[in-house]
């Protein structure tokens, strides 16, 4: 039997083939920035100077790369914030997750109320000097626990955690009560694991968050030595801005000299986010699922 082939209609396949061009287009102009980035870095003064865009080098150096190895600084910058990010993702997870499904409950008492108080946060905060006060007088300053505990919980994320909860049927819970399973066990291997998704997408959300938070690193940091990479790199930048030459001597260049400023701050720009954008692969298949959170299901 021969199977029926459907006729486009011409108008569709126009529509379809301009709707993939400017889909190719707009892709490549989210792209381009990132690639001129990435061949910047590892441009010479000269290319840079002379070329006012481009996305492949005509000569390749990695003298900025070099400068920032024998710095020194910029790995002690990702070593901290790859601690922050860690210590910070899983401890937002647990006290959002932790939060969210008491109030995912309509039998618990109070619900409401905190629900309201939670919405008035998202509104209203304390403001930064007061926080400064209250961070300094727990003795939470020049440590790392001040960055993971002020952004521990997010009201938004814990929102959309909650109605994820809210939205697994109650027969699942009920079940493993009559199995035995105390609340906490219901929690822990019926909840956590069915909510693969909402977790996957809320922890990367939050991992970029600390990755990318560099004024309360400014703020509620002292010490040089627990500095995350943003700010290192806002230091680099502010050097290459002020027109500081780069002493030779002091560094192993090859036959190009020393960088020029800009592919610093670029080669800098890049070793601060390929460990974040490593992140995304591993997440890819919940994020997707993730993201419909919320969509009107049929």
């Amino acid at each position: 039997m021969k199977q029926m082939k459907v006729k486009e209609n011409l108008t569709d396949v126009i529509w379809d083939k301009v709707l993939a061009l400017f889909l190719i287009i707009a892709a490549f102009i989210t792209v381009a920035p990132f690639i001129y980035v990435v061949a910047g870095s590892f441009s010479t003064e000269k290319e840079l100077t002379e070329r006012a865009f481009f996305l492949i080098p005509h000569t390749i150096s990695f003298n900025a790369y070099k400068y920032i190895v024998q710095t020194g600084e910029i790995f002690r910058g990702l070593k901290n914030s790859i601690i922050l990010t860690i210590i910070g993702t899983f401890s937002s997870l647990f006290f959002t997750s932790t939060f969210a499904y008491p109030l995912s409950k309509v039998h618990f008492k109070g619900r409401n109320l905190i629900l309201n108080l939670v919405i008035v946060t998202m509104l209203f905060s304390g403001g930064l000097i007061p926080t400064f006060l209250v961070v300094k007088h727990l003795g939470l300053y020049n440590h790392f626990a001040a960055l993971i505990l002020l952004g521990a919980i997010s009201p938004f994320n814990m929102i959309i955690m909650k109605g994820f909860f809210a939205g697994i049927p109650n027969e699942l819970e009920e079940a493993a009560i009559i199995d035995g399973y105390s609340d906490l066990g219901v929690f822990v291997k019926i909840f956590l694991p069915l909510s693969k998704p909402v977790l996957a997408s809320i922890g990367l959300f939050c991992a970029v968050g600390y990755w990318n938070d560099y004024f309360s690193a400014m703020i509620y940091l002292s010490d040089s030595y627990k500095e995350t990479v943003q700010i290192v790199l806002r230091r680099i930048v502010l050097l290459a801005s002020g027109g500081d030459q780069i002493n030779n001597s002091l560094f192993d260049f090859d036959m190009f000299g020393a960088p020029p400023d800009k592919a610093v701050k670029m080669a800098s720009t890049m070793v601060a986010t390929i460990p974040i954008l490593c992140v995304y692969p591993f997440l890819q298949k919940y994020f997707a699922k993730g993201v419909m959170v919320g969509a009107v299901k049929g």
